[in-house]
């Protein structure tokens, strides 16, 4: 990997915040850390984890950290390690950073350049390539790690090249495969994987993960924060993006027309639909339909107990709105149809799930 391939912003990297490989604070997830310190303490390390949850509690976090502690020869050698901390001037932690360790690869979408923009998949060739290392013993006899960041950027044929060497692993071999949404990647890649599903973060480990970032995340009134956790959803991501006072009460605006169906104000309805259609109203749509899509989920599993066949006409809507949303982007239609005919639609998904 060339000086200016790293030295570029990750495709999904926050702004303003440190990468993952460069996170050495932790919060939360015990369990998960507990998973890995086991297979470190008996010396019977599984070779390939699905890390699985939300967007921004974690994963990612997660992995580099591992990878730190099992390319770092004092840690791995440590069968009593009760942590998976590894000093950030170490020599492992500062090639991990840098993506320079000669036992990690990382497979990622590219990041953008002068030229063109970054890369929306991770292609075959970047999989050959970064799996090449597997054909050859570590440099220091220990292991030869590769992290997924995140599947769901793989093509199949990408996926099916990864699946070649999973199914197949070299000894001392690891790969850590990140996942937003662990149920869509390939079964034969889950059934080969140990399974780490990461829950959202406590509210607490939150708050810690933001002021651990330094300024200006660490000086941001604390009722902004709290504001912003009301609908951050246990993601350190998701709670940032939402260090926003006109974001919030947004929100609140389209959750309040949302609890009052099935009834509902076509006025309020129409002027956000108008508003929503301009130009300049990119942010803000993609915010409604979030917050859409998080308001019937909340309804799902408020109503889980009532049965498939109750809950049928909430999924039914959530997924014609999926498709519609699709087409408007695709299509580049006009929004305000497309808004109007979403309130008709959930009204009537709440009347007949009701």
């Amino acid at each position: 990997m060339s000086r200016d391939d790293q030295d570029m912003a990750d495709p999904d990297q926050f702004e303003g915040a440190p990468h993952p490989r460069e996170q050495f604070a932790f919060f939360g997830h015990e369990e998960g850390e507990g998973a890995f310190l086991e297979g470190l303490r008996s010396g019977r390390l599984h070779h390939a984890w699905l890390i699985g949850g939300a967007q921004g509690i974690g994963k990612a976090t997660l992995a580099y950290r591992v990878a730190r502690a099992v390319l770092d020869p004092e840690k791995r050698a440590d069968r009593a390690v009760r942590n998976l901390d590894v000093p950030a001037e170490s020599t492992a932690a500062r090639q991990v950073a840098a993506l320079s360790h000669p036992n990690l690869s990382v497979l990622r979408r590219a990041p953008a350049t002068d030229k063109k923009g970054p890369s929306a998949t991770i292609p075959v060739e970047a999989v050959r390539r970064a799996l090449a290392m597997f054909g050859s013993t570590a440099a220091d006899g220990g292991y030869r790690i590769c992290i997924v960041d995140s599947a769901e950027d793989l093509t199949i044929s990408s996926a099916n090249a990864l699946l070649k060497v999973i199914e197949e692993p070299p000894p001392r071999s690891l790969f850590l495969i990140v996942s937003h949404a662990p149920q869509r990647v390939l079964p034969t890649i889950r059934s080969r994987c140990r399974r780490l599903l990461l829950r959202p973060l406590e509210d607490r480990d939150v708050r810690a993960a933001i002021g651990s970032l330094g300024e200006p995340w660490s000086v941001i009134p604390g009722a902004v924060v709290d504001q912003a956790l009301r609908y951050g959803e246990g993601s350190v991501r998701r709670t940032l993006e939402l260090l926003d006072e006109e974001k919030v009460a947004f929100i609140d605006q389209v959750t309040k027309l949302l609890n009052g169906l099935p009834k509902a104000d076509p006025k309020q309805i129409l002027a956000l639909a108008e508003a929503l259609a301009r130009r300049d109203a990119d942010d803000s749509y993609e915010l409604a339909l979030d917050t859409v899509q998080r308001w019937v989920s909340e309804r799902l599993h408020e109503r889980a107990g009532l049965g498939a066949s109750r809950l049928a006409p909430l999924v039914e809507v959530c997924e014609k709105i999926d498709r519609s949303a699709r087409e408007i982007d695709v299509f580049n239609l006009d929004r305000r149809p497309f808004i109007l005919t979403m309130f008709d639609d959930l009204a009537d998904a709440v009347r007949r799930a009701a």
